[in-house]
């Protein structure tokens, strides 16, 4: 059945100049003004989702309490670099902000960096860990006396070693009688956590003071963020049909990056065919030409037999409840 349903994959094969193409033919055909489904982190196309509501608050709680570290954490493409470009846009004018997308550095790079990224002085032949931290430490103090915020954003955080971190955590003892100067915002997946538990970084661990793991979103949701960023790019028409979203939730998992690229390859292949809209076989050829048949197939069986095993236990707890009450 999949294999008849994913025909139309092998009949229009893409290339990426095909792609690019297509994409810009299929805005202007469904009336967008811009690509809905980009995977960029635009805080624009941001779905405030519950837990993505959440999640921000836990962020901007974390930057107004004293300690030096709040943390977020979540799987692969749920939304976390895009949740803290939202912080960002959402910083006081008097915030000084760090941002650091490439953490794999020893402890002497990443000072540098923050340097960079602070706009601080520094000769490179004079290099030293003191050096670096005595120039960071100096520009948080001058910051603070001006009246200005320090905040250092590290994305993909769970590469960082562990001497970087605990270099991380020295950072943040320069600190007021009410806060500390810098706060560092951890952004990774769910192994930072694992990280985190490491006896050595104890101390780093019992300093963040908010902490959240962004988890997928739900099938109401998968449905909202689709009819979301549409509106956004200024999509007048319903796009998607039923049958289309509840295959979008069950092959993406409720991760919205990969809901991106579905959707995408799913309006490409609709424009092709002249489709006002995506139906669920053409999303089922999506899921083939972004995914693979392979991994469609086993989410498939997973899905229907998720479904049977359900059943079944439902079958047997209402025997068994019948089996009592005539006993």
């Amino acid at each position: 059945m999949l294999g008849i349903l994913t025909e139309l994959a092998f009949m229009l094969p893409f290339t990426q100049v095909a792609r690019d193409r297509r994409t810009i033919v299929y805005l202007n055909y469904y009336g967008l003004t811009d690509n809905p489904f980009s995977i960029a982190p635009n805080p624009d196309y941001l779905f405030m989702s519950n837990r993505h509501q959440q999640a921000l608050a836990h962020l901007t709680y974390g930057l107004q309490e004293s300690g030096g570290f709040v943390m977020l954490t979540g799987e692969v493409g749920t939304g976390k670099t895009t949740v803290s470009r939202k912080l960002m846009q959402e910083l006081s004018d008097d915030t000084q902000t760090a941002v650091i997308l490439n953490p794999t550095l020893s402890a002497l790079e990443l000072l540098a960096t923050v340097c960079d990224e602070l706009h601080i002085q520094y000769d490179e032949n004079a290099a030293s860990l003191k050096v670096y931290t005595d120039k960071i430490l100096q520009k948080l103090a001058d910051n603070h006396e001006k009246g200005i915020n320090t905040v250092l954003i590290i994305d993909e955080a769970q590469h960082l070693l562990p001497e970087v971190l605990e270099q991380l955590r020295l950072l943040t003892n320069l600190e007021t009688n009410r806060e500390k100067l810098l706060k560092v915002v951890l952004i990774g997946q769910p192994e930072l956590q694992q990280l985190l538990r490491r006896n050595e970084l104890r101390q780093l661990a019992q300093r963040i003071t908010a902490r959240y793991h962004l988890l997928p979103l739900t099938k109401e949701e998968v449905g909202q963020y689709v009819s979301h960023r549409v509106s956004v790019a200024n999509g007048k028409q319903r796009l998607f049909n039923n049958a289309a979203l509840a295959h979008l939730y069950a092959i993406s998992g409720g991760i919205p990056r990969v809901i991106n690229l579905l959707c995408d390859r799913g309006l490409s292949l609709a424009y092709s065919l002249q489709r006002p809209f995506v139906d669920n076989r053409i999303m089922v050829s999506a899921s083939c030409q972004v995914l693979g048949e392979d991994i469609v197939t086993q989410r498939h069986q997973a899905r229907w037999r998720k479904r049977y095993i359900g059943a079944f236990v439902a079958a047997v707890f209402a025997g068994l409840v019948a089996g009592a009450l005539y006993a």
